[in-house]
């Protein structure tokens, strides 16, 4: 089964991490195959069986409770995002031997209205996949002017992105920090991965990315854990330059798996008079197709030198 054999990549990816004096054990004077703990060495400091150890890793393992598990987790010395995802791996659901076809997400109308209230605050919905069902006009502006305002409507050439981020090369330009955003993004997605080990949809995506990003694939095999909920994205926008935003990614009561991610800037600073200038140079009106004397359109963002 494809979770279990995720489960044994991820201890042994956490195995390597950890050195015997890491956790105060001494090193055996003979020559190491291993970098990090071997078997024993993990089982020892979790108190368990070395065969039982071994057959979790190997996928064996019929039953397993939550004191194993954080046992494990703590000799691993695992975050908290990590253990939950050890327990998401050990106890995958049961899959259907018929997997039901990936599920139509689609924004409430509700929800739609408050994006649409939020006209000084850039906003968007997303799925699980990070798939962007809505945004508001400010969200677009900000994120991808480059592409149609309405794209998000069309579920069969919907923006992911995770997608855009490491294929896009106009939303990958965006971010001034661009590899703590890829960590952030693949570990966020491996997380969500565990969680719902048969969603193929989400398998594709991870299918496509690893086969055109050879970047993706590098940071998908070292197996990152984290959740996101809030931060600051340093942004360079093609439009009205350097920008520090906070965010917050809120989940939507009643919306299965969907949540919606809202930027603002700290008040009186420049990076609030930037978000200001972007609402005001891409209103309606200069986004109108037949307003050409601004020069600025909704679906093309000007060149960046590189």
């Amino acid at each position: 089964m494809r979770v279990l054999s995720e489960l044994g990549d991820f201890l042994k990816s956490r195995r390597a991490a950890l050195r015997p004096e890491d956790v105060g054990l001494t090193p055996h004077p003979a020559r190491r195959r291993v970098s990090g703990l071997r078997r024993e060495e993990l089982a020892l400091l979790a108190n368990v069986s070395i065969t039982h150890y071994t057959r979790l890793e190997q996928g064996r393992a019929a039953s397993v409770s939550d004191g194993l598990l954080e046992a494990i987790a703590r000799a691993l010395r695992l975050t908290e995002d990590e253990t939950a995802h050890l327990k998401d791996l050990a106890r995958p659901a049961a899959a259907s031997s018929r997997p039901a076809p990936p599920r139509v997400e689609h924004a409430s109308a509700s929800a739609r209205q408050l994006l649409t209230a939020m006209t000084d605050v850039p906003a968007l919905i997303l799925d699980r996949r990070n798939d962007v069902l809505a945004w508001n006009r400010l969200g677009h502006a900000l994120l991808a002017a480059h592409l149609a305002p309405g794209s998000p409507d069309t579920p069969g050439t919907r923006p992911n992105m995770t997608r855009m981020l490491f294929l896009d090369e106009q939303y990958r330009r965006l971010y001034a920090n661009w590899h703590d955003q890829a960590v952030l993004a693949v570990a966020s997605l491996r997380l969500i991965a565990g969680r719902h080990p048969d969603d193929r949809a989400l398998a594709e995506l991870v299918g496509q990315l690893s086969m055109n990003s050879d970047e993706f694939a590098s940071l998908w095999a070292r197996h990152p854990v984290r959740t996101c909920t809030s931060g600051v994205k340093h942004l360079n926008h093609p439009l009205v330059g350097a920008m520090a935003l906070n965010f917050e990614n809120l989940v939507i009561p009643g919306a299965a798996d969907q949540h919606l991610i809202a930027y603002t800037a700290e008040p009186g600073s420049p990076s609030e008079a930037a978000l200001r200038l972007l609402g005001s140079v891409t209103s309606p009106v200069t986004l109108d197709p037949t307003a050409d004397r601004t020069g600025l359109r909704a679906n093309s963002f000007p060149s960046i030198p590189r």
